[in-house]
């Protein structure tokens, strides 16, 4: 192992934009075990009377989740709401085709908003404009949201409901520009729905925001055409506009896939672009920012057909360290591109496709986990524009790129400062001083690190413990700089006060 060297240049007064809390959301679909057996599992000792497993909340909590999107996910084409409230006694149980599974509906939007309660986070809910029509829409933001004296209200109170929901982020579908979609539409015929879907939900309330559907992902024959179109027709109706993305290394091409943060920002980029563009031809003084609410590692287990069994184990993805330092960088992508990036929810919060695995006497962390539940709870303020002075190395598919991916906070508040330290290199050690210009924090308050040698090393139920962030030695302030020592295939983040 070779070691090199490498300068962070930090100055408080160059700033970004402020950091969204809102970039720290979660996903929960109807979709495999995220649900049953994972949030809600009533037969499990770990479950409170609501049945609400404790340990998932515990981990929830650890998060810091802000923001939660529910209830899907391609899901959410083919769901009636109503079918999920009400005396659980009477509720159906449905075929749920986009998964291929048998949906009891237990879990529905009351023992939703009970969840976000309970770990503290902002619900944001989504509409289905697949199956479902822009009424529907309407009438489910009249019933969460509305004071009693009418229909859907009063329907909510006699739930056991009487004060307000207060929902404040609502998606208009799920990916309807995917041919897989329940109900997919073309993009002119979308944008018409969900402006009269939006105009109907903002009547209802005119307090909320909503998000239009953008492209499921940079590789769909219809970006960025779909974006323009679909916003050009709601755009004055809309607050967010969405991006999926799914991250993948078929190739097994560790360098390439640890340099994908490449892709992601083109990605954010271009739609930012087409905002900037959709704006512009409408001469408008509303604006629309971007809502990353599907985001995650998805490509060793895709399995997505339940055989009609309920809570069937699907894409219960396995996690390892290339994943969790994608993932830190991924979370940087958001810092460095927080002024026009907004929401972010990653997919899924428990056992589909997620870092929390349940049994039904415990829960394993994967190592993902870690730079999540850090950066959520370290980032804060406004993100800073740092100037980065780093040894580079050849990938396949990107050509030359720099060993360390980086990002920084400041809360001129509280007067903290973090920042958040990816090296990708596989074989070389990096010494990197920290260089501030102007005034230096006073001192280094906590130092986590998460490194390994193999870069498919991962947790397992026999080794929970094999990677996690550990807390190092503070390094000292002296004349306004730090020296910091990052090993190869390692995230660190400090703090600093």
């Amino acid at each position: 192992m070779s070691t090199l060297s490498a300068k962070i240049f930090i100055d408080t007064h160059r700033t970004i934009a402020d950091i969204s809390p809102l970039l720290f959301g979660g996903f929960v679909e109807h979709m495999g075990r995220c649900v049953y057996e994972g949030i809600y599992d009533p037969d499990s000792p770990l479950s409170d009377s609501n049945g609400l497993r404790t340990d998932v909340m515990d981990a929830l909590r650890e998060q810091s989740y802000t923001v939660m999107r529910y209830p899907g996910g391609n899901f959410l084409s083919g769901y009636n709401w109503l079918d999920g409230v009400g005396p659980k006694a009477d509720r159906p149980r449905r075929r749920e085709l986009a998964w291929q599974s048998i949906e009891t509906n237990q879990f529905g939007t009351n023992e939703f908003i009970d969840f976000c309660r309970a770990i503290n986070t902002a619900p944001m809910l989504g509409v289905n404009m697949g199956t479902g029509t822009i009424e529907s829409a309407g009438n489910l933001v009249e019933y969460c949201n509305a004071p009693t004296g009418t229909y859907w209200a009063d329907l909510r109170a006699s739930h056991g409901y009487r004060d307000p929901h207060g929902v404040e982020y609502w998606c208009v579908g799920n990916e309807m520009d995917g041919p897989w979609q329940i109900g997919h539409l073309e993009a002119e015929a979308y944008g018409l729905k969900a402006l009269e879907a939006a105009k109907m939900m903002k009547w209802q309330d005119p307090s909320i925001k909503t998000v239009l559907c953008g492209s499921s992902n940079d590789r769909m024959p219809t970006y960025p055409e779909w974006d323009r179109t679909a916003l050009e027709i709601a755009w004055e109706k809309v607050d967010y506009h969405s991006i999926h993305y799914y991250a993948q290394n078929h190739e097994n091409d560790t360098a390439s896939y640890l340099a994908l943060p490449i892709d992601l920002e083109n990605y954010v980029d271009t739609v930012a672009a087409t905002l900037r563009y959709a704006k512009a031809k409408r001469r408008s003084q509303h604006d629309v920012y971007l809502s990353w609410d599907e985001w995650q590692v998805w490509y060793k287990d895709r399995s997505g057909r339940g055989n009609w069994s309920e809570a069937p184990h699907l894409s219960e993805e396995i996690y390892n360290l290339e994943d969790a330092l994608l993932v830190a960088q991924w979370l940087n992508v958001f810092l460095r591109k927080s002024d026009v990036l907004k929401v972010a929810c990653v997919a899924q919060v428990v056992n589909i496709i997620s870092w929390l695995h349940t049994r039904k006497d415990g829960l394993l962390k994967q190592v993902s986990f870690y730079p999540f539940q850090l950066m959520s709870n370290l980032a804060k303020g406004k993100a800073l524009d740092l100037l980065v002075q780093s040894p580079r190395h050849e990938t396949a598919r990107y050509g030359d790129v720099h060993h360390l991916d980086v990002s920084a906070s400041y809360d001129e508040a509280s007067g903290s400062q973090a920042l958040f330290v990816v090296n990708r290199s596989q074989t070389d050690a990096v010494q990197t001083e920290l260089v501030w210009q102007g005034g230096a924090p006073a001192q280094v308050t906590e130092t986590w690190q998460l490194s390994g040698t193999d870069p498919k090393a991962a947790n397992s139920w026999e080794q929970p413990n094999l990677l996690t962030a550990k807390k190092v030695v503070n390094p000292s302030i002296q004349d306004g700089k730090i020296a910091l020592s990052l090993p190869p295939l390692s995230f660190t983040a400090i703090s600093l006060a």
